[in-house]
């Protein structure tokens, strides 16, 4: 079986052309595939499929083997990979994820896709959306407990759910030990992925994130699309805020119609066989 390694800011995924190749377990696959040791290494896998109401689909599964609503920096790469093996021509496209289909505007040169625009769509900030136990309303700094120390979380979901935490100095914080108790902490019944941010200035954040099923990564596109929200929320950061993530920087935008916009880089690294 071909795949293709390819990444968005560090965050890389192995992608396979299920327009051409048959996948059937996919879960066991990612489980394999993902191993930075026995496999090929990466954060997980991402199918890229036919689409009935969208011009192409994408499903992700998480190293861990569990199944993804979306991937902020995968869906880039999806998007670079059709464009350039001449599957689409057009520039602007839209892709079908679990958390509905998402607008992604092309960034071309010299043929080649370098980076794209992601319409987000609109953030989830109703507690039963996230989902969050408890009572209902928006989770704006509430406060939670997780190994004797409290934190204090604000809650959105971009088709996943995300936790976004403000942090004094994100790189020295214990995000190997912290990440995995938030993570599976009984409040959120999915689970949840976690935003540390530290607050540089109005327009810049640095972030690291503990993916859900994946463990820390190098970037998180939908997760800097909830630490964007969260930091206006907050009252910390202006609607559009650069983030400077482990892997490189993503630009982001909470606009008026209330959409979220992500621009960043797609990466393809290399292509090759599947013998296992």
């Amino acid at each position: 079986m071909k795949f293709t390694k390819m990444h968005g800011a560090g965050n890389d995924y192995i992608f396979i052309d299920c327009l051409q190749e048959n996948v059937t377990d996919p879960a066991n696959l990612a489980r394999a595939m993902s191993d930075r040791h026995f496999g090929i290494g990466g954060d997980g896998i991402i199918l890229i499929m036919p689409a009935e109401s969208a011009d192409f689909r994408m499903r992700i599964f998480n190293a861990d083997g569990s199944e993804a609503e979306n991937c902020g920096n995968g869906i880039r790469c999806v998007a670079k990979y059709v464009y350039d093996r001449g599957y689409t021509t057009k520039t602007a496209i839209r892709i079908d994820t679990l958390a509905g289909i998402l607008p992604i505007t092309l960034h071309v040169n010299g043929r080649k896709v370098k980076a794209a625009t992601v319409d987000m769509g609109c953030p989830r900030l109703e507690r039963r959306e996230i989902p969050m136990a408890g009572p209902e309303g928006q989770v704006i700094g509430e406060e939670i407990e997780a190994d004797k120390k409290k934190f204090k979380v604000t809650a959105v979901s971009m088709g996943n759910p995300h936790c976004v935490i403000f942090v004094d100095k994100v790189n020295d914080f214990e995000v190997g030990f912290y990440g995995p108790l938030i993570e599976n902490h009984p409040v959120f019944p999915s689970r949840t992925n976690v935003e540390f941010v530290e607050i540089l200035n109005r327009s810049e954040v640095s972030q690291r994130t503990w993916e859900r099923g994946s463990g820390e990564t190098m970037a998180c596109g939908t997760g800097a699309s909830a630490t964007a929200v969260a930091g206006v929320l907050n009252g910390r950061t202006d609607r559009r805020v650069t983030i400077h993530l482990r892997g490189g920087d993503l630009n982001l935008e909470w606009a008026e119609d209330n959409h979220v916009y992500m621009t960043g880089p797609a990466v393809e690294v290399f292509s090759g066989e599947w013998l296992g």
